[in-house]
């Protein structure tokens, strides 16, 4: 939001502060730290060296040898056209600010013209609309060339045009270069910092500031609000919001926003509840504030449980409201609300944003949507690398590869850049489903045709490509051979490999680099438990659990959940504290005796990726087997079924998922911690490797 520097125009800082100097006489811009001059400054004519004047064109004869009459004409020479001026100024005014630019080079190829404020206005702003160093730099230069003069009011434009385009060190030079400050010059710098991540230059400013401005508005407090949430501290927080206080400005609507915000951030969402309660109005910013915090400190449940209140209010809602409700609604992994809240978005008008349908296209993708994903996919206007990084992903995660490159394919020909994460979510539906060579041949071009360098999460990637197809030696030898220290990620991608090729020697490798590498994570610690025990290392294993206990830390059951008319049911491994219990369990056992007709043997001894061994004692009813057993008895026939699971899927549960999905002809659809697994038919989208 522009400031609006007009108001301050009659407040001028004490001269006795700074030194009274030409606002653009030492002025430089800055590249990677090294200092240029304004480049024109280096050209020279030959001919000034020897005296001369450049040679201008000869006027016309003329009878009236008037003096002033050629005073003038000289004069009209370096005036420039009032309808080109005016033309520029038009164009900006509509925001057309790329054709006012082009309109203006033509001012520069002449040179020489001097233009009024208002055509200097309307080009800052067109600077800024843009957003572009480049135009600010011709801009900027035509002012020092020409000899310009700002008043206080054009010095705070020009020094907002730098801040606005980035170019913070440059703006700090011309504002201490300015004559005269207003309070409009420090809030425009100090937010310009602020902005930057530069917060104890921020507060230093502030402090200097307040000495000269004690009355410096509400804006300014909610500028330094928003540094102390940056920093974290929530003690230079409470300072100012006492002054807030003391100087009246608290109910003010940005005070109220950056106070919520910063106590969200400092962890103090009680307080932000509290400032949020006392508002006199609660507008849209201060409703999306306090959903942001809840969600923020995973509070999901309040979060939405808040926008049913929005909703209720009748506050007029905005494209980020929406697109923070279906983050929302998929971390809670609840389709129903997700779809309440993509109704609401076309209601309100939001139907074609871009931020939020790239965020319904994420949640789908991630819910087992993935076709609903596809068609509000094509249905955007407008698309950006973010929106396809998410559908490919989404192909990915189902097992679709061959699609996920397709789409990859296409966001080439159409002229989309492609990004870091962009590779990572294709190369993951590359190892998803085993397209090596395809992997391979994209890994490569990222350096070559994209100059992308391959980073950790895509060696990762690789590896489990390589583990696929079996060839463990050879995704050893990429972690050894990587250019940079292998990390966890790449750890764990060679561990999944060892643990479903069967090599535990490798595997308790893998896992104990995990542990030194992480201590303090509790699945590192239960996987390399596992291992242990499979191996029969049991006094290794017995170490790993002293290590827990001495730690504090506790293995937490596996759990999944199912979604049943709007209301999550949650399940553990050998669970009887539900109110179906009975019913839920003679439906485990008539699936287990069903399936059993068609090969399903319990494994009396499986690999769980990452589950205690106590679960093996309760093998037959495993939280997913329960989960899906009540979506059988409360659902419709035929109907698809999805399950989330807090770990990764055990090999027994999978094999007895492929065959329930068969005998009940149901499409199951169980989202675990590592991919979506789509059963049907009696196979997997996985192709058996998790």
């Amino acid at each position: 939001m522009e400031i609006p520097l007009a108001r301050y125009q009659c407040i001028s800082s004490s001269p006795k502060v700074f030194k009274s100097k030409p606002l653009f006489s030492s002025y430089y811009f800055r590249f990677n730290g090294r200092k240029w001059s304004n480049p024109f400054d280096k050209v020279k004519c030959f001919s000034l060296d020897q005296g001369l004047q450049p040679r201008r064109p000869k006027p016309k004869p003329s009878t009236n040898s008037n003096p002033e009459l050629k005073k003038t004409k000289e004069i009209q020479v370096k005036k420039p056209s009032v309808g080109l001026c005016s033309q520029i100024e038009k164009l900006a005014l509509c925001n057309r600010y790329r054709e006012a630019l082009e309109l203006f080079e033509i001012l520069e190829l002449e040179g020489g013209f001097d233009l009024d404020l208002s055509t200097y206005d309307s080009l800052v702003s067109a600077c800024i609309g843009l957003g572009s160093v480049r135009a600010v730099k011709r801009v900027f230069n035509y002012m020092i060339n020409n000899g310009f003069e700002p008043d206080q009011y054009m010095s705070n434009r020009v020094l907002l045009m730098h801040v606005r385009c980035g170019m913070i060190i440059d703006a700090r030079n011309l504002f201490d270069e300015m004559p005269e400050r207003n309070l409009a010059s420090w809030n425009i710098i100090i937010a310009g910092l602020v902005d930057f991540g530069d917060y104890l230059e921020a507060f230093r400013l502030f402090l200097l500031m307040w000495e000269e401005f004690p009355d410096c508005g509400s804006r300014t407090f909610a500028t330094m609000i928003r540094a102390s949430a940056g920093m974290e501290l929530i003690s230079v927080g409470r300072q100012l919001h006492s002054c807030t206080l003391k100087m009246g400005v608290d109910e003010d609507i940005f005070v109220s926003c950056a106070l919520i915000d910063m106590y969200s951030k400092c962890g103090s969402i009680e307080d932000a509840q509290w400032v949020f309660d006392d508002m006199p109005e609660k507008t849209t910013v201060g409703w999306n504030s306090i959903i942001a915090g809840y969600a923020l400190h995973g509070y999901s449940e309040e979060a939405l449980s808040k926008f049913y209140e929005m909703l209720d209010s009748s506050v007029k809602m905005d494209h980020f409201t929406f697109s923070m409700i279906i983050r929302i609604c998929s971390r809670l992994a609840s389709l129903e609300h997700a779809k309440q809240a993509h109704a609401s978005l076309i209601r309100y008008g939001f139907g074609l944003d871009l931020v939020a349908n790239t965020a319904l296209v994420d949640f789908y993708s991630k819910w087992g949507r993935i076709e609903d994903a596809r068609r509000v996919f094509e249905r955007m206007p407008c698309k950006n690398t973010i929106s396809w990084n998410a559908l490919i992903a989404g192909y990915g995660n189902h097992g679709r590869g061959t699609e996920a490159v397709e789409l990859f394919e296409q966001m080439l020909r159409e002229r989309m850049r492609p990004n870091h994460i962009t590779f990572l979510a294709v190369l993951s539906a590359c190892s998803y489903s085993g397209l090596s060579d395809r992997g391979w041949e994209i890994f490569q071009s990222m350096c070559r045709d994209h100059k992308i360098k391959p980073r950790a999460m895509h060696y990762a990637c690789m590896i489990e490509l390589l583990g696929q197809e079996g060839l463990l030696d050879e995704a050893f030898a990429l972690i050894r051979g990587a250019p940079f220290k292998p990390t966890a990620n790449m750890w764990a991608a060679l561990l999944t490999a060892s643990r479903v090729n069967g090599n535990l020697e490798l595997g308790k490798f893998a896992a104990e680099k995990l542990y030194g590498m992480e201590p303090e994570k509790l699945g590192n610690y239960v996987v390399l438990l596992n291992i242990y025990n499979q191996s029969g290392k049991l006094k290794e294993a017995a170490g790993v659990l002293q290590t827990l206990r001495r730690k504090g830390l506790r293995m937490l059951p596996a759990c999944s959940w199912i979604e049943v008319n709007k209301q999550s049911h949650v399940f553990l491994s050998g669970d009887k504290c539900h109110v179906q219990t009975n019913e839920i369990y003679q439906k485990v056992d008539s699936l287990i005796l069903e399936i059993s007709k068609h090969g399903y043997v319990p494994e009396e001894k499986t690999l769980l990726p990452d589950v205690d061994e106590r679960e093996q004692r309760v093998l037959l009813y495993h939280s997913e087997k329960l989960a899906i057993a009540f979506g059988l008895i409360n659902t419709m026939n035929g109907s698809p079924l999805q399950i989330v699971q807090s770990h990764r899927i055990c090999n027994d549960c999978h094999n007895a998922i492929k065959l329930i999905a068969r005998v009940t002809r149901r499409e199951i659809v169980v989202r675990d911690s590592s991919r979506f697994h789509h059963f049907r038919y009696g196979s997997c989208s996985c192709g058996g490797y998790w």
